[in-house]
């Protein structure tokens, strides 16, 4: 009893400690976004750089796929956030952390259709901005 209570407990330390290590690589990659192209947001190469990033992440790739996302798609979503969400808070920036997080690039592409205005304001909420 006692070694299957140490294995499970192995077992979710280290499910634990390889998401909260997604996780941080996901935040990096996104802040270093943020501050590259912090004087340039019309830059087209953003786009792309957002794109092979969601499609190195397995679980971001993964989203992307079920809603069949192209290069466009996210296209489409960035000049929408960047109509309502064009500012910095602290290491977040709407039109290119949105698309960095399971839940919010879940929600962008189920809600791509939406006016730009709610996506934005869903988005800042999320990221209590």
């Amino acid at each position: 009893m006692q070694i299957l209570f140490i294995f499970i407990l192995t077992a979710a330390a280290i499910i634990f400690i390889f998401g909260t290590w997604r996780a941080m690589k996901m935040s990096k990659k996104s802040v270093a976004l943020i501050e590259k192209y912090e004087n340039d947001k019309k830059n087209p190469a953003l786009i792309q750089e957002i794109f092979d990033a969601l499609r190195e992440d397995y679980r971001l790739n993964k989203i992307l796929q079920q809603h069949n996302a192209t290069l466009e798609d996210i296209k489409l979503l960035h000049r929408k956030l960047m109509k309502w969400g064009d500012f910095r808070k602290y290491n977040r920036y709407v039109p290119i952390t949105s698309f960095f997080n399971v839940t919010t690039l879940k929600y962008l592409l189920e809600h791509k259709s939406d006016d730009a205005r709610s996506l934005t304001e869903k988005m800042m909420n999320h990221f209590h901005i």
